[in-house]
């Protein structure tokens, strides 16, 4: 699947979508001026190899999600201002290219944040931020993705948010494989999804409103554990 297809394919998935064993997910906010997901998930990777690891999204960013078909086109300068890109190879024509995204903010081995529409809602009047957070834990590194997206477009926000949840919820996904996989959620983190899920009407999923600032967020992710924490997983 390409980006040209993903509105046909995707739109029909539900906001409840999880990619397991990526620990959370879910469209945080949405109304009609665009909408919020986050996504979380821990790695035994130390912050530093999750930091080598991000700057190569050639690595991690799925393939399924690029114009050209091939990840090996992806390339990114972390540096503020640098470009989340992807080339198109000559075909005769000359080498074109595409922006994903550019770098607002980078701090090794703790923040980068991305402004981008990733794909088709790149040709809409709208404004994407991504942030991606990663904290140091007793096990290795917890992560976190929020993805927030405002402004003019002509796609269905209850239909839109939703897909989108779901894309930047694989791309999390592919960095905690590349980095050899999420740790599957602890006993607590199943026992709150659990409880979470069973307050909500079945045919409702209301807005939440009391979601951290986006910079502390990571905090929520993990309590510091003692040292055999994996007995409890």
């Amino acid at each position: 699947m390409n980006f040209k297809a993903l509105v046909a394919a995707a739109i029909s998935a539900t906001a409840g979508l999880t990619l397991a064993p990526v620990a959370a997910a879910k469209v945080v906010d949405q109304s009609e001026a665009g909408f919020t997901v986050a996504h979380t998930a821990q790695v035994t990777a130390t912050p530093a190899d999750v930091w080598k690891m991000l700057r190569m999204p050639q690595n991690w960013w799925s393939k399924d999600h690029s114009w050209s078909g091939d990840a090996a086109n992806f390339w990114l300068d972390s540096q503020a201002g640098g470009c989340f890109c992807e080339k198109f190879p000559d075909t005769g024509a000359g080498v074109g290219s595409v922006q994903h995204a550019r770098v607002l903010f980078s701090k090794p081995g703790q923040l980068l944040r991305l402004s981008g529409a990733f794909g088709p809602l790149q040709g809409e009047a709208l404004t994407g931020t991504l942030t991606i957070q990663i904290k140091e834990t007793p096990t290795g590194s917890a992560l976190r993705f929020d993805y927030v997206v405002g402004g003019y477009m002509r796609f269905k926000v209850a239909e839109i948010a939703p897909a989108v949840d779901k894309v930047i919820g694989e791309q999390l996904l592919g960095l905690a494989n590349a980095l050899g996989g999420a740790l599957p959620p602890s006993r607590e983190e199943k026992a709150a999804a659990a409880a979470e899920q069973a307050a909500k009407p079945a045919a409702e999923m209301p807005p939440e409103k009391d979601e951290p600032g986006l910079d502390a967020a990571v905090a929520d992710l993990v309590e510091d554990a003692p040292k055999d924490a994996p007995d409890e997983r």
